[in-house]
């Protein structure tokens, strides 16, 4: 069997037909490494003729957009709320969604719940690559879900999986997980980058023609991002990342790619006993009660996806025996906050150069947005003054680096979401200040920091 040697990046997953120091796609260095492709000598998936309209001239052929058929997707409930509306709606037949996060987080409990529950009425394939059937049937008992119509499969050859599908003709499939599939189209071993885009492609390319809705668990990195080629999340329809910490009662699914959604969009699951379960009102759980009011802490109302959330955040400033004074972010961006301390100065009269500043978000939640800018600098603020903020403030808004306070998005729904929870008094950009008044709550509009400031 004649061999070929390339060399792919692992970070951008080009192949390469020698060795470099540096690919030439991603211009980043040592990350070549040696596969070797095997030619295909045998039939593959790619070229069964049993899937029908496969690299065909009529398929491929070029047609007006108003000539396209189009029919609106039917969505499947997942049996999860929150991960109904993290894949947008739900399961879109055909679709692929590939699922990372960190060992023992939640991913296969949350895909056998899904699966056990679609089993209900829905032909569905369990493939684990990873525990055994006893461990699998361990798990379903466990959580003590319905587990009598839920087909499982052990098995890592791609070839053989495909194989069998086409046989059991699933509606949802997962498997368990990709990085430890191979297929005999490449000698290397599982794992690979060869191995894992190869195998990705054939279980892709075979939910596209069959319509089969197809869940991809997917290992990550010390650095919390998906082992493998980028171009994996390039395959697929939808990726979603678990976030939190193993040990907490709370499990956050971000979805950072969906083409059947919003993007961001996030998914609240407490973990119990009986499995993951899904949480109605976030906002809930990410405010702390205090039994006294407390410095260096303001709730914001951030947004996610398709939804506004209330959090926490809480800041602590104190002096500084440093030559450089430690900025540290948890759930923020720590750039942002040196921009937001710089304006601070310049603009608000604040000095912070000689103290340690440490930001939190509550609840280990994940703030990208620059709404966060605002209330950040009142937290800080009120923890360097020592002064409490009012348990009823709630404030948000991004602030430029001239000193004004731009507006966010979805402003009015943000409000009301605040006026829902009991608090009394926003401080918010003026061009989101609404127009007419909200029941209970004064809404204060500022375009300058200064006026924040001044408020406060």
């Amino acid at each position: 069997m004649k061999t070929k040697v390339a060399y792919s990046c692992t970070e951008c997953g080009s192949v390469n037909p020698k060795w470099s120091g540096q690919c030439g796609d991603c211009e980043s260095w040592n990350t070549l490494i040696e596969i070797i492709a095997t030619a295909p000598q045998k039939e593959s998936i790619s070229t069964n003729p049993r899937f029908k309209g496969y690299a065909g001239v009529d398929e491929t052929a070029v047609q007006e957009l108003a000539a396209v058929s189009f029919e609106n997707e039917l969505r499947v409930s997942s049996g999860l709320s929150e991960l109904d509306r993290v894949l947008g709606g739900g399961l879109v037949s055909g679709s692929v969604i590939l699922i990372g996060g960190d060992p023992g987080i939640g991913k296969s409990t949350v895909l056998l719940q899904t699966l056990c529950h679609l089993s209900e009425q829905h032909r569905t394939l369990y493939v684990t690559g990873e525990e055994s059937l006893q461990q699998v049937k361990l798990r379903a008992h466990r959580l003590g879900v319905q587990d009598n119509n839920l087909r499982l499969l052990t098995e890592t050859h791609v070839e053989r999986i495909l194989t069998i599908a086409m046989q059991e003709k699933p509606e949802v499939m997962v498997v368990d997980s990709v990085q430890t599939l191979y297929t005999e189209l490449l000698q290397s071993a599982p794992g690979s980058v060869g191995q894992v885009r190869e195998s990705a492609a054939q279980l892709v390319r075979y939910a596209k023609q069959t319509g089969t809705a197809l869940f991809l668990v997917g290992h990550v990195t010390k650095e919390g991002t998906l082992a493998g080629p980028r171009v994996l999340e390039h395959m697929v329809d939808t990726v979603l990342y678990f976030e939190g910490e193993s040990d907490s009662r709370y499990r956050v699914i971000r979805a950072v790619k969906n083409r059947f959604g919003a993007v961001n969009e996030l998914g609240i699951f407490a973990m119990t006993d009986r499995g993951l379960k899904g949480v109605n009102n976030p906002s809930a759980i990410f405010l702390s009660r205090y039994s006294e009011p407390i410095s260096g802490s303001i709730v914001m109302v951030t947004w996610e996806g398709s939804r506004p959330m209330l959090v926490e955040v809480q800041a602590l400033v104190d002096e500084s025996h440093l030559a450089n004074p430690r900025r540290v972010t948890v759930g923020l961006e720590q750039n942002r906050l040196a921009l937001a301390l710089a304006v601070l100065h310049r603009h608000g009269g604040i000095i912070t150069y000689n103290q340690d500043v440490f930001v939190n978000i509550v609840g280990g939640v994940r703030v990208f947005e620059t709404a966060a800018d605002l209330p950040v600098l009142l937290a800080v603020l009120s923890s360097l003054k020592n002064k409490c903020l009012p348990d009823d403030l709630i404030a948000f808004g991004e602030v430029g680096l001239a000193g004004e306070i731009r507006p966010v998005q979805s402003g009015q729904e943000r409000l009301k979401e605040a006026a829902k929870h009991g608090f009394k008094r926003a401080i918010v950009p003026h061009a989101n200040a609404p127009k007419s008044t909200i029941d209970g709550m004064e809404v204060i509009g500022v375009t300058r920091l200064s006026e924040a400031l001044m408020h406060i």
